[in-house]
């Protein structure tokens, strides 16, 4: 990534909470999110995008209104592609209802076509992304039935195939498969052996890292020290977060107390296991500005207020120069 490290936050709900009223704070001052997130030396931003959601926020448009913010504040752009209607992640990856009963395939020109196509709108937008994810999460496949893994790894490489093969169609980004075995060495050779194997062309690899689910930091260098060594593809920790009021580890064996000091010792902790893995370039945060009741683990406090966590992103900015 040309010397370039990620910082980046998922604001993929961001929108919609300001326009509900949420407000955010840096240092007593209100401002938008997005650029409290800028001057504090973030640089990437990740939107995720459903097919035809009913209950979530996250369609084309509301999606390139997000991408039209975070471009004109000068964010590099990583757009997620979850081919379904809602959540796609390792507990479901059901296609979106407008391609219910289709075949084998009819799926893969369907996930062909609207990949370029959505990625052709965002450029007409002018705010084309930077890099792709052709699917969320993707370790148990995608598209299920049909390309539910382990039963049918011919029909999902297919699927991804077409999926990556959309994004070339529409222009130049770069492609990320995003898996979620940050801490998981042996599943992760698993799933990229088998990618080559069948001739997965990509760019990056991304994972999820969250300590509660996935292990410890130790287990993290491991795995990206063997990606490196094994893949030689560029490695971004995709999602990432912690909480900084108790919520995770109520019941003990927290690796960082969960409050605002801890929060901000375990980025700073992930980053420099990123930094030091040959080939990492990236860490991003996982929604860090709701509000309410779900931002136990956001960046900001009940009222809004910026966390101490904020500042790595300035420490990040610094080390980029």
């Amino acid at each position: 990534m040309a010397g370039e490290f990620a910082a980046g936050v998922d604001v993929s709900f961001l929108r919609q909470a300001e326009d509900r009223g949420a407000v955010f704070k840096d240092h007593g001052v209100v401002k938008p999110a997005l650029q409290i997130f800028n001057e504090r030396g973030y640089n990437w931003v990740r939107l995720r995008l459903f097919h035809s959601p009913t209950n979530l926020p996250n369609n084309l448009e509301y999606t390139l209104a997000s991408a039209k913010d975070a471009k004109r504040l000068g964010f590099k752009l990583l757009l997620d592609f979850h081919y379904s209607d809602s959540w796609a992640d390792p507990e479901k990856q059901w296609p979106p209802k407008a391609w219910t009963g289709m075949t084998q395939s009819q799926l893969v020109m369907a996930v062909f076509e609207y990949t370029r196509d959505t990625l052709r709108a965002f450029d007409a937008a002018g705010v084309m992304p930077d890099m792709v994810q052709p699917g969320n999460e993707i370790t148990p496949g995608m598209l299920w039935p049909e390309g539910r893994l382990p039963e049918h790894w011919d029909n999902f490489t297919e699927l991804l195939k077409a999926g990556i093969a959309g994004i070339h169609a529409a222009g130049k980004s770069r492609v990320m498969i995003h898996i979620d075995r940050g801490g998981d060495w042996p599943r992760t050779k698993w799933f990229f052996d088998e990618l080559q194997k069948r001739g997965v062309k990509f760019d990056v690899i991304g994972q999820s890292f969250y300590p509660w689910w996935h292990g410890s930091l130790e287990d993290l260098r491991t795995n990206l020290n063997f990606m490196a060594e094994t893949y030689r593809k560029d490695i971004i920790v995709v999602e990432t977060a912690y909480a900084w009021k108790p919520l995770n580890y109520r019941s003990g064996g927290a690796p960082f107390l969960e409050t605002p000091a801890g929060q901000l010792e375990y980025w700073e902790a992930v980053n420099r296991v990123v930094r030091s893995t040959p080939r990492g370039c990236g860490v991003f945060w996982w929604e860090p500005a709701l509000s309410g009741r779900h931002n136990g683990r956001a960046m900001f406090d009940d009222a809004g207020n910026a966390l101490p966590v904020l500042t790595a992103g300035t420490q990040q900015r610094h080390e980029n120069q």
